[in-house]
């Protein structure tokens, strides 16, 4: 069996950055092996940031279409994390322990709610354990 893992919106974003293409590569294969092997996941987070960078951000945004496109084939069958109360609440724990941001500290509890051993994200510090979750930067 898979160890489940947890994707940050950064590999999101990289997966679309034809500046990076290191980066786009591997960010695509997480991608992939996410969707083929049932083990990874993301929260409602990822999806509301992912489309507010790729509609916005993006040096081209992505259109409509595209992103109504992306979000039924990729981003919907990986969300397996929903907002709650307890959510938030684990949320607000992770920051006082850990001094991460609210958000950041979102996406570790939506780690931890979905029983993920690894979380990758570019954006946190890679090698630290909170709450059985290892942080691993894929790049």
């Amino acid at each position: 069996m898979n160890a489940k893992f947890f994707l940050d919106t950064n590999i999101f974003v990289y997966s679309f950055d034809p500046n990076a293409p290191q980066k786009k590569a591997e960010a695509v294969l997480l991608i992939q092996r996410a969707l083929g092997s049932g083990a990874g996941m993301i929260s409602t987070q990822v999806i509301q940031e992912f489309l507010n960078v790729a509609t916005r951000k993006f040096a081209i945004p992505m259109k409509l279409d595209d992103s109504k496109n992306y979000l039924q084939k990729v981003l919907n069958p990986l969300c397996r994390i929903y907002p709650g109360l307890a959510l938030y609440e684990s949320g607000l724990e992770i920051q006082a322990e850990s001094g991460y941001s609210f958000y950041d500290s979102l996406i570790l509890a939506g780690a931890v709610r979905g029983g993920c051993s690894i979380l990758y994200s570019e954006d946190l510090q890679a090698g630290q354990i909170i709450r059985g979750v290892q942080i691993t930067n894929p790049f």
